[in-house]
């Protein structure tokens, strides 16, 4: 039963008390983030089913080459570990913010000699040394009644799930930018042969130009051009090797490897197909992509943190206790007469700080429009690469239709040719004619056909890149209670 004079204390503590916390809750007014989110309707994302890249998407290539290049960078990348060592610091974070909300416990062992004071409680002890000796088990408990500690727990979870999402976003990224890479190194490789059969054509017609000059049939003219064509084409080729070293060597890098890991990597661009790939502009883009889960849980996080600053206005209320022994000198000390208990109660209320609670506040406040910010744009952004990324794709399809049909076209005008010369209609100078025609729309075709594997990587990356969200909060309003 509690004592009459504990009651009585207590009773007259109360009205001060809750004047005290009134003063402590006035001060947060005018206060609070003013952003809003901006919603997948407002820039026009459609609430239709589209099939999304899975999460191994480059296995729709079904080129083995890639798929270990793929799996390499995913496994050694250095700008991945930064982003995995990232996240485990967020969560360990979490853990510590978590530790605000438990009970703690310690003991404190500890040996002093020191005088006592004559004009102190130490009585007949004044003057004299003594080793004041104790060894106690201390604990303490923060109740967190107005939720401080918890809205702290509850931001730092949400920098967890955010850097979880840019670890994935990394990932999207490395695997998106190996496959662009190879892709371009197949690119250079087919090139690199059209120009070598290009280089024999050119020598050949250069050949006939000489014959032709020789034989009173051509003027030096003729032979000028067909001599300038020649060094042009070893120029090229030369050109084409040096980008295609650089280019192995940037899948060296990507993948984590030296440059002798990828010195002989030779991709086939005619063996790798193109996708059948969205159309559309889904809703659900906004779960599909990493980078825009992470800047929602940037929202969160922040918003969390409005919170634990406003909670910061009222009191802090902890249970202490402690056991132990304590005695003056050490005949006695751990005996049951130097026995020592205690347990309370402790409030702190913060009063006046000078302005550094609106402050922190205020500053809180800000960094959670900032982080709606960053999340609107990040939308905005995603929806802008996905529709440059759609028409793109349905760009160079039509692209590729056209430069088929001039191919065709012109191999149809080569085999015409070489029938007339066969017949003796016509000669063979007009045979390389046509035919460098048609090398020049193979090398179209080359670059058309890599642009379109290039734009499919570039849609399944804006797409996400199979990348599948945890569920999310709903979204919140901008203002913190």
């Amino acid at each position: 039963m509690l004592n009459r004079p504990f009651v009585r204390s207590a009773t007259l503590a109360a009205p001060l008390l809750a004047a005290l916390l009134l003063a402590g809750c006035a001060s947060t007014e005018g206060i609070a983030p003013t952003a809003q989110l901006t919603r997948p309707q407002q820039l026009g994302l459609q609430p239709v089913q589209t099939a999304f890249p899975k999460t191994d998407w480059w296995a729709d290539f079904h080129d083995p080459e890639l798929d270990r290049l793929i799996a390499t960078a995913l496994a050694d990348n250095p700008s991945l570990q930064v982003a995995q060592a990232r996240l485990e610091q967020a969560r360990a974070q979490v853990q510590g913010a978590g530790s605000a909300l438990k009970p703690k416990l310690g003991a404190a062992v500890s040996s002093t000699r020191q005088q006592f004071s004559n004009n102190y409680i130490y009585g007949p002890y004044g003057s004299n040394w003594y080793y004041d000796n104790s060894a106690l088990l201390q604990g303490s408990w923060e109740l967190d009644f107005f939720g401080k500690n918890r809205q702290t727990l509850q931001a730092a979870i949400g920098e967890a799930h955010a850097a979880a999402a840019q670890e994935q976003a990394a990932r999207v990224l490395l695997a998106s930018n190996v496959a662009s890479a190879y892709v371009n190194l197949a690119r250079l490789i087919a090139i690199q042969n059209v120009l070598q059969q290009t280089l024999q054509q050119r020598e050949h017609m250069l050949k006939l130009v000489q014959d032709r000059v020789r034989a009173g049939l051509e003027t030096t003219v003729q032979e000028k051009q067909a001599l300038a064509e020649v060094p042009q084409i070893r120029l090229q080729l030369d050109q084409t090797a040096v980008q295609i070293t650089q280019a192995r060597n940037l899948l060296a890098a990507l993948t984590g490897q030296g440059p002798q890991a990828t010195a002989t990597l030779a991709p086939q661009l005619s063996a790798l197909p193109t996708m059948n790939l969205p159309d559309t502009l889904p809703a659900s883009l906004i779960g599909r992509r990493a980078d825009i889960v992470a800047a929602r849980w940037q929202v969160e996080a922040a918003l969390h943190g409005v919170k634990a600053a406003r909670a910061a206005f009222y009191p802090d209320v902890n249970l202490t206790a402690f056991a132990g022994f304590s005695a003056l000198g050490f005949s006695q000390w751990l005996t049951g007469g130097s026995q020592t208990l205690g347990v309370g109660p402790a409030l702190t209320l913060p009063i006046f700080e000078g302005g550094a609670l609106r402050a922190q506040l205020r500053g809180k406040s800000a960094q959670a429009d900032a982080a709606i910010a960053q999340y609107n744009g990040t939308l905005v952004d995603a929806v802008h690469e996905v529709a440059d990324a759609i028409a793109a794709r349905q760009s160079i399809g039509q692209q590729i239709a056209q430069q088929q049909q001039a191919l065709d076209a012109a191999q149809d005008a080569l085999r015409l040719v070489d029938q007339r010369y066969k017949a003796g209609l016509s000669n063979y100078l007009t045979v390389l004619t046509v035919q460098s025609s048609v090398l020049k729309l193979q090398q179209a075709g080359v670059d058309l056909k890599a642009q379109a594997l290039a734009d499919d990587v570039a849609l399944i990356r804006a797409l996400g890149g199979g990348y599948n969200a945890p569920k999310m909060p709903e979204q919140a309003p901008a203002k913190s209670s």
